[in-house]
């Protein structure tokens, strides 16, 4: 499968199974997913797993975020998240919006291998990325923002019927302005 194809298909996965890469197997599409266009080379990303407990004690800063009492389940929905982290760095030729940029497109083609390898990803945010609870808990520095997280688990088998098939493609011509 070409790359535009593999894009074309990518769909994202709102519901997966317990599966989930390894640490090794992550790492080797990390290392492919950290060739993105990057500005003076910075690398300002950084990623954390959580799988296990960590899930329910993001579920817990969640909870402190929103002041509510019982502990947020949402990180239980896939037994592998990814939270994608920018984390800034000092320079005078790149600005903080485009570091920021480069980690969201780690984050994006880390989706892409991830699910061209077979897995179901989904990125997740909320305004709890910007609560102090929920950076604490993932242990961010102050030069560091939470942008989200990947989704990750097993592909479930898929049932034939509505809405199944190839998803929708763009039509490009709302997209693209042509100057002379």
């Amino acid at each position: 499968m070409s790359a535009r194809e593999a894009v074309a298909a990518r769909r994202s996965q709102s519901k997966v199974t317990d599966a989930a890469p390894s640490h090794d197997e992550l790492l080797t599409l990390v290392a492919a997913a950290g060739r993105v266009a990057d500005h003076s080379s910075l690398k300002p990303w950084r990623l954390i797993e959580l799988r296990g407990d960590a899930r329910r004690r993001l579920g817990a800063a969640i909870a402190e975020a929103e002041n509510k009492d019982e502990p947020s389940t949402k990180p239980l929905r896939a037994p592998l998240l990814i939270a994608i982290v920018s984390s800034r760095r000092k320079s005078e030729k790149v600005r903080g919006w485009e570091q920021d940029a480069v980690a969201s497109g780690v984050a994006h083609m880390l989706s892409l291998l991830l699910d061209e390898a077979g897995w179901g990803v989904m990125w997740r945010t909320g305004h709890y990325t910007r609560s102090k609870a929920v950076a604490r808990m993932h242990g961010l520095d102050k030069h560091e923002r939470l942008l989200g997280w990947l989704y990750v688990g097993g592909k479930p088998e898929r049932k034939h019927g509505k809405g199944e098939g190839a998803p929708k493609l763009i039509d490009p011509e709302g997209f693209v302005s042509v100057l002379d």
